[in-house]
Order: C-alpha cells, then structure tokens, then sequence
C-alpha cells in the first residue's frame, strides 16, 4: 500500500477518469490504483501531481520533454508561433525551417514530409516504401513498436510460441488482410532474419526497425547485417526513430551506428512537447508525394490538419538547438551511464538475478537469468519484482513508469543522488 499522500482532490479527479475514460485512463500509463495520480504541473525534471506529492520524471512525456518540461526557451518558441496564429493548413516558415535543420542533421535526409503522430509517421513510411516498391508485404521485428496502427500491432506482445516469420495480431479489430502481409523475424537474430529476406524478397516492400528495440540495444553487426541484405535485394531499409532521433546523437540512432536506412520516421524530440513527428528519406523514395514528379498511379496523397503546424515547428527548432550546445551529448550520456551502471551494480551486490537492458539514456530491468538480446528472452522474466521495484521507487520521489526509464539533458547532480538512493531502496524490496 503506498503511504503518498492523496488529496480529496486527488482522489475525486481519479474516480471521475474512471467515468469518463475507458480504464480511467488515458490509454498509455496505467499504475495501481493504491499508486495512480494526477499531473498537475511539470517543470525542468520534475512534476508535481494534484496532491502535491514531486517525482523526479524519467517519463518525460514518453520521450520528448528530453530538455525537461516547461523549458523556457521552447515555451517562449511556441508562445511566440501561437500569437501569430495556431495552424493555417498550409506553408509557414517555421515548417520551412524545421526541414531545413532535419534534412541537415539525419544522414538519409533529403526531403521531409509532417505528420502530427508517431504512428502516422511510421505507417505513411510503410506506404511510401509500397508506393516506391510496388510491393504489399512488410518485414517487422517480433516485439517491435511503432506506433498504434495495425501492422505495428502485429507481433508487438505476441505468445512467443509462433514459429517465424509467421505473425500474430496483438490486438483486437485488425484485419486477417492486414496479417497477410506482415513477416515477423526475431530482433537481433542476424541469421534467420536474413533467410527470411532472401527467401521472401521479391515479395517484400519493405523491412521496418527500431535500430533500440524499446530497451533491446542492436548486438554488433545486426543493424549493418540488415543494411547489406537489404541493399543486395534493393528493398527500402526503414528506421523508426521515433524514440532515438535526436536522443542518441543530433543525427540520431543512424548515425550514432553509422548505418544509414532508406527511409525515417522521427518525433517526440523534433517537436519539442507538441504534436508533430515526420517521414524523411531519400529523395528518389519520397518523390511519391509530389504528384508533379510521379505518374498519377504512383501518387501519395497525404493531408493533415495540423502537420508541420507553426507552434509544433517553432517548439521543435527551439528544442533542437538546445540540444545542438556544444558537448551537450558527452554529459547526457555520462549521466544515463552513472543511473544505469549504478543500478546494475546494486542488484550484482544484492546477488539478485538481472539485466539492466538498453543504452545507458534508456533502459530498463529485466529479472531473469536468461541474457537479454531479443523479444523471447525478455519472456521469463519475473514482472511482479518490476512492480515492486517501481513502486518503491514512486514512494521515494522517483517516477518510473513500467518498461523504460528516459534520462534527459534536464536531469542533474541532484536527481541523480535522488534516484541511486531510490534504486537501492528498490533493490532491498526486491530482495526482500
């Protein structure tokens, strides 16, 4: 039972979320209800909730508040957009700009086209591939997320017990069509991955990948593996980089591995808090959305109310030279490397059984013996210690969701001291 105190308030919020919200949620985060709260304000790397109970964040809005919420230079960016006007549905120079900066920054980078989500990016990158190919299957890696729409949904939390590459809905109301045309491969697992292609190239529009499978880092060789195979059958190589662009280095997960995909999806961190994410690639691929370049067939159409809108821009370019300082990676990574590290040692000394996956700006702990490379490995692990672990944490001032912890340049000496005591709290529950 958490001893965090609960308003009336509080309280009174939480129970009309259960009225009006399927799940009295949002939909993303869902805690227990002795540890669910409300957000009442968020500043640098902190929040506070309704009963004024603060946390150190390591959610960060799922990613994207990378230089802490409510920065004063990306809110005095969008208040500046916002009285000029919120969105025109059409050409405005901060979108101008914005691709500007991308295309300079991501390696397969020559054109940009918006879009408000991560998951539209995602999809509308599988059509472009389609589109370009003249192909209908698509290649995903099992456990792989990107975003909500129905081919991410095949084989992201599937029984494991399928053998590849055949997939499984992991998700109510898709299509059989849609599974028709998905082919699973286990990430990491350069070998089978690759018969996969070869056996199934011709029909194949495209192979789609998280280069960080959510805390899955790439094992030497996998992602280069995918480059050359790829290129071999002339099939488009798409990185989501949703979570890893502008995280890892200014040029993303693409360049921080020096391996350079065909096609991109990048958000969260590109619009600084607010709804705007992109599909960026080569030029001879994304021709498909300029009717004057394409035959008539080929054409992509593509509309959206508020893509590439000024006040998402105009965030996003003010994040994005925060994030240009100079030596701002070497200590946002020194960081994530004493919070990860620390962990890692606590539970070696604790003699209890876990892995700290992912890279040290994002990760988390899997309980098990069993090493940690790819979706099934993460299968046996003992999840009730997640939840021990993370509501320990929450009762000492640290906010970590459930699967991953996002260090951001907005986290300091203090948080830092704040979580390894929070850590080690954690471990001795667990070992308890």
């Amino acid at each position: 039972m958490s001893d965090l105190r609960r308003t009336p308030e509080e309280r009174q919020i939480l129970a009309r979320a259960a009225t009006v919200l399927p799940g009295g949620t949002l939909g993303n985060v869902r805690l227990a209800d002795d540890y669910a709260f409300v957000v009442k304000e968020g500043r640098g790397s902190r929040i506070w909730d309704v009963s004024g109970n603060e946390y150190v964040d390591y959610l960060l809005g799922s990613g994207p508040m990378v230089v802490g919420h409510a920065n004063p230079k990306v809110i005095a960016a969008a208040e500046e957009a916002m009285r000029k006007g919120t969105t025109f549905f059409t050409q405005n120079p901060y979108a101008v700009e914005l691709a500007e900066r991308i295309v300079e920054a991501v390696p397969c980078a020559e054109q940009v086209r918006y879009t408000s989500t991560g998951t539209e990016a995602t999809s509308y990158a599988l059509r472009v591939a389609r589109a370009f190919r003249k192909r209908d299957k698509i290649l995903k890696f099992e456990g792989g997320f990107h975003g909500m729409h129905d081919y991410s949904l095949m084989s992201l939390s599937p029984s494991g017990t399928v053998p590849f590459p055949a997939p499984e809905p992991s998700s109510a109301g898709i299509p059989k069509a849609v599974q028709d045309t998905v082919l699973v491969a286990p990430f990491n697992d350069l070998e089978t991955t690759v018969a996969i292609i070869e056996q199934n190239h011709n029909d194949l529009a495209a192979v789609m990948v998280e280069p960080v499978q959510r805390v899955l880092a790439p094992l030497p060789g996998f992602l280069e593996g995918l480059r050359e195979v790829t290129t071999r059958y002339d099939i488009p190589l798409i990185f989501d980089e949703i979570v890893t662009g502008f995280r890892m280095a200014y040029g993303g997960a693409q360049q921080y591995y020096g391996v350079t995909p065909d096609l991109t999806a990048i958000g969260k961190i590109v619009g600084g808090g607010f709804p705007l994410a992109a599909v960026v690639g080569r030029k001879e691929l994304m021709d498909v959305y300029d009717s004057h370049a394409v035959d008539a067939s080929d054409f992509l159409p593509q509309i959206g109310t508020l893509n590439g809108n000024p006040v998402a821009a105009a965030a996003g370019l003010a994040t994005l030279e925060i994030m240009r300082e100079p030596g701002l990676y070497d200590g946002y990574w020194e960081t994530g490397g004493r919070l990860r590290n620390g962990l890692q040692q606590m539970l070696d000394e604790a003699e209890i059984p876990a892995t700290v996956s992912g890279i040290d700006i994002m990760f988390d702990v899997y309980f098990t013996e069993t090493p940690i490379t790819g979706f099934r490995s993460t299968m046996g692990a003992d999840k009730s210690k997640n939840k021990v672990f993370d509501e320990t944490l929450l009762e000492h001032g640290v906010f970590k969701p459930p699967g991953k912890v996002y260090v951001g340049v907005c986290h300091d000496e203090a948080d830092v001291q704040q979580t390894l005591t929070a850590f080690k709290a954690g471990v001795d529950a667990v070992r308890d």
